[in-house]
């Protein structure tokens, strides 16, 4: 949104500087070109905040960037951890079968 609205008030001064650069060509009352100047000054400290606010706001969207990667990092670990210790606790083929199970079970007893 703020970098939306900095184009749009970049493209607006660029127009103004150059309808002050037609009009420069015909002559303007010192008074007029005060005004000029004030309002080109005033849109480009707004420009300015408008940049303030968007390195502001990107900075703390970096920040959460990070974090984020942070703890992917760790919930992929233990995801990983997790599989693996899944893969070892499976039965292999012959320790699954119901034959297998009724011995361990007759052993147990």
């Amino acid at each position: 949104e703020l970098e939306n609205q900095l184009t749009a008030k970049s493209k607006t001064l660029d127009e103004l500087k150059q309808s002050l650069a037609l009009n420069g060509s015909a002559e303007q009352t010192p008074e007029a070109q005060c005004l000029r100047i004030a309002e080109l000054c005033e849109m480009k400290d707004s420009i300015v905040n408008q940049v303030a606010q968007l390195k502001t706001s990107m900075e703390s969207i970096l920040e959460q960037w990070r974090a984020y990667d942070e703890i992917y990092a760790e919930v992929s670990l233990m995801t990983t951890r997790y599989l693996y210790c899944i893969d070892l606790c499976k039965p292999s083929g012959e320790e699954a079968s119901l034959e297998a199970l009724k011995k361990q079970v007759k052993t147990l007893q």
